[in-house]
């Protein structure tokens, strides 16, 4: 089949899952240059591993968790769409001393 791409559907669900949430996060830190992410699938779960500037993490939670429960809920509705669940874990860095 000339044309088509060799890469497994799953692997660009993954892809596309963890750009969308990439452009979302870039757009509500300080410090954009320091956005990671990193997926870890287990079973039927891919979770999205979001690393951020260590004073952009409250950016990121927001007031009592809103701007990640909105975030899980935009992730959430894509990934409908992809067939294929996903969670978004916002990881916290330790500042060492």
């Amino acid at each position: 089949m000339a044309g088509q791409k060799s890469i497994p559907k799953e692997t660009e669900t993954i892809s596309a899952m963890k750009t969308l949430v990439y452009e979302l996060v870039v757009c509500l830190v300080d410090k954009p240059n320091e956005v990671s992410i990193q997926a870890v699938t287990n079973g039927e779960v891919t979770s999205l591993r979001v690393r951020v500037a260590p004073e952009d993490v409250g950016k990121l939670v927001g007031k009592q968790g809103r701007t990640a429960r909105s975030l899980r809920t935009i992730l959430s509705a894509a990934s409908m769409t992809r067939q294929q669940r996903f969670s978004l874990d916002i990881l916290e860095e330790r500042s060492t001393p």
